[in-house]
């Protein structure tokens, strides 16, 4: 018992029990604190090996993109056209939702396109002319049939909360060069967040400075970073220099509290976004011609997603190491869940991205930033080769899914991996969801089986315990 005027402990004995282990990233505060907050530093060191790539953009399409009506292509299933899906000889038939539809063929004519003669739907008319460049995974496969854990499983690996998100796990490893802007950001629809919210793009048990900052390209991009009116410079920095004298003080006395770290780096960064993101943020210096490229005019439905790849590309000129864009957002139609009708519901989502996607191909590209910049695209799950309900809706479905990558070190105009006869699982170069974290960790430097961070007795990954990078599908 501490006898009174004695100096007070900095933490208990059975906090210190409770934290033993976790606290170790805060012995260089002081350093740190003596320099001034640096954000976006690196908490691992040097790369493990040589980055191919320095940033990634990952291009979300919330809800279930049907990899039989986009790219992946199935004449079985007009050659099966509504027989019972239960009639074929199919293994693992019951993890389906929806067991007894009938099969249903594309919604839309699939062709070949390019002169690596991949397979693209006509409703992605822009792709289509880029589908050189591009780098398809079709037998990509998940755990969940539900969108809360299929998300969290390709968004952190885990299908569960509470573990921190790829772009944590990159910021975590690498940092960031940009010390005026964010490491990670996340740009969700204007129609509202994935379920899950802010778990999708968390820290977890990381320190919360590696968690996303969500940047909207509608109205004010980023919320209470402006400067109150009635409070000048002057008056910020004092106020701030407080805060941060506080603020050491309190961590002095909890050496074993990570957070505190994060609290100071972020109001300093904070302060410095207060000038940097405004103009990373303003469009207005964009050529007419690069807008128009991206599908950003006036009344067009383009607009939207194509101001916020036009944004990601103004990232990661400046250095932001991972940005994600998610199109679709809340419920129902308003994100890709074809439940219904795949007509109604993919024709407007894949309108409304094709031309941004296809742009901010090119546009990287002929800035020299592709083959620095790793572009993935894909969804938490697939759906059903068999319709769901009378018409041309189809379920949730994980066990078989597209995803495609550009830039980045791959080797474009290749397909990797094949779905079985009809779309319903990944035969043939099966690749997890660990498999596609591993990869792109690979490409910017970093091996995910040493990426590890040591939690509740014992060491945690993005892999957890397996997957290998897809090898061949790297140049």
């Amino acid at each position: 018992m501490r006898k009174p005027g004695s100096p007070e402990l900095p933490i208990s004995r059975l906090e210190f029990l409770r934290r033993a282990g976790l606290g170790f990233g805060c012995l260089g505060l002081n350093s740190l604190l003596s320099e001034g907050p640096v954000a976006n530093k690196s908490e691992v060191g040097e790369p493990h090996f040589r980055p191919r790539v320095k940033s990634v953009i990952f291009l979300f399409m919330y809800g279930g993109v049907s990899h039989v009506d986009t790219f992946d292509y199935k004449p079985a299933l007009e050659k099966y056209k509504d027989k019972q899906i239960s009639t074929l000889k199919i293994n693992n038939l019951v993890e389906a939702r929806t067991k007894n539809g009938k099969l249903l063929p594309s919604v839309y004519p699939i062709r070949q396109h390019g002169e690596s003669g991949m397979w693209v739907c006509d409703q992605y008319p822009h792709l289509a002319q880029v589908v050189d460049k591009l780098t398809f995974v079709k037998s990509v496969y998940g755990e969940s049939t539900n969108h809360g854990p299929a998300l969290l499983e390709m968004n952190t690996g885990m299908t569960r909360v509470g573990f921190p998100s790829v772009g944590s796990w990159v910021t975590y490893g690498l940092g960031s060069p940009n010390k005026d802007m964010p490491g990670f950001v996340v740009m969700y629809d204007h129609r509202g967040g994935p379920i899950n919210g802010p778990q999708n793009w968390g820290g977890g048990f990381l320190s919360a400075a590696h968690q996303a900052t969500p940047v909207r390209s509608r109205g004010v991009p980023i919320l209470d970073l402006a400067r109150p009116e009635d409070v000048d410079d002057e008056q910020q920095r004092r106020q701030l220099d407080l805060m941060r004298a506080l603020n050491s003080r309190h961590a002095d006395a909890r050496p074993a509290e990570t957070d505190l770290m994060a609290r100071i780096q972020s109001f300093e960064l904070a302060y410095r976004m207060q000038t940097e993101a405004p103009r990373v943020m303003d469009l207005t210096g964009e050529t007419d011609e690069t807008k128009r490229l991206y599908g950003i005019e006036p009344g067009k439905r383009t607009a939207y997603f194509g101001a916020q790849c036009l944004l990601a590309r103004r990232m990661v000129e400046r250095g932001v190491r991972f940005v994600q864009i998610y199109s679709g957002g809340a419920h129902g139609d308003n994100n890709w869940d074809a439940h219904g009708s795949v007509t109604k519901n993919h024709t407007k989502h894949i309108y409304d991205t094709d031309q941004p996607m296809a742009g901010l191909i090119l546009d990287l590209e002929r800035r020299g930033l592709l083959d620095e910049t790793l572009i993935v695209w894909g969804s938490e799950f697939g759906r059903t080769p068999h319709q769901q309900g009378g018409g041309d809706g189809r379920d949730h479905h994980p066990y078989g899914m597209t995803m495609f990558f550009a830039g980045g070190g791959m080797r474009p105009g290749m397909s990797y991996g094949e779905t079985d006869e009809v779309g319903y699982h990944a035969a043939v170069n099966p690749v997890s969801v660990h498999d596609v974290h591993a990869t792109i960790l690979h490409q910017l430097g970093l091996d995910h089986k040493r990426l590890t961070f040591a939690h509740r007795g014992r060491d945690f990954r993005l892999t957890d315990v397996s997957g290998d990078p897809i090898w061949k599908i790297l140049a």
